[in-house]
């Protein structure tokens, strides 16, 4: 067997495992590792968003059949998060954008923080559906695809840091994702076509049998629990994303 599709099925197992038990990081986690194994950006962003069609929908079924859904959330969000994914896709093809990665990594790095201070401080317990719910689904979706991941970082970090109950936030933008995912992987069919199925074959086999382990991880631990590595991760992941835009990284 060729090592490297030994590599791509830890990398799936692992990428899922992160964005199931944390809401986030799917997309920036597969990337970085496939990009490490020398795939072109444009390849491992569209192998990406393919096998996360996949991974999402085992993941949200997931968070599903463990409670973990609030609908109303779900159903605010799912919408303008395809629209965005398709936007977001289509721009990506005509047009690199760094100083938005920058400006949209400095934006989750403030998030992590927030969710880090309400962590540290006091436990909540409401999920919030405010009004600008269609514009953080909408831009999570643009970022996202444009950006090979930040779905999850976008719209879980917002919903948390404004107080939503971790475990809930998490399984409801996780079960959008899939959608979010499919109207990604579309637009980057139709625009790019796909080369590259044998990596999303191993992605998707590595990372379905992670996804219910996952939601059940979500669901086990404790909600500040969840605050504090949700914010940790954000920050370190912003940190990285906005060295990377600067040039200071391959």
């Amino acid at each position: 067997m060729d090592p490297d599709f030994l590599w791509i099925l830890g990398i799936g197992f692992a990428a899922q495992m992160v964005d199931g038990a944390l809401g986030m990081a799917y997309g920036v986690t597969a990337n970085s590792f496939l990009l490490t194994l020398g795939f072109p950006p444009a390849a491992a962003s569209a192998s990406t968003h393919a096998a996360e069609v996949f991974t999402s929908g085992v993941s949200g079924l997931s968070h599903l059949a463990v409670k973990n859904v609030d609908y109303r959330l779900f159903k605010r969000l799912v919408v303008p998060g395809a629209v965005g994914a398709v936007l977001g896709a289509y721009v990506l093809t005509i047009l690199p954008l760094p100083p938005v990665r920058f400006v949209v990594s400095l934006y989750l790095a403030v998030m992590g923080m927030m969710i880090l201070g309400k962590g540290l401080k006091r436990p909540v317990s409401s999920t919030p559906v405010g009004k600008r719910m269609t514009l953080l689904g909408l831009a999570g979706g643009f970022f996202d695809a444009m950006g090979g991941g930040g779905w999850g970082p976008i719209v879980t970090s917002t919903l948390v840091a404004r107080g939503g109950t971790a475990r809930m936030v998490i399984g409801s933008v996780n079960l959008a994702e899939f959608f979010v995912a499919l109207a990604a992987s579309a637009t980057f069919f139709v625009a790019i076509g796909h080369g590259h199925w044998w990596t999303v074959f191993g992605l998707v086999l590595g990372g379905v049998p992670a996804a219910p382990l996952a939601a059940v991880l979500c669901r086990k631990i404790p909600n500040r629990v969840l605050m504090l590595l949700v914010g940790l991760l954000i920050v370190l992941i912003s940190l990285r994303a906005m060295i990377h835009a600067l040039g200071w990284l391959p």
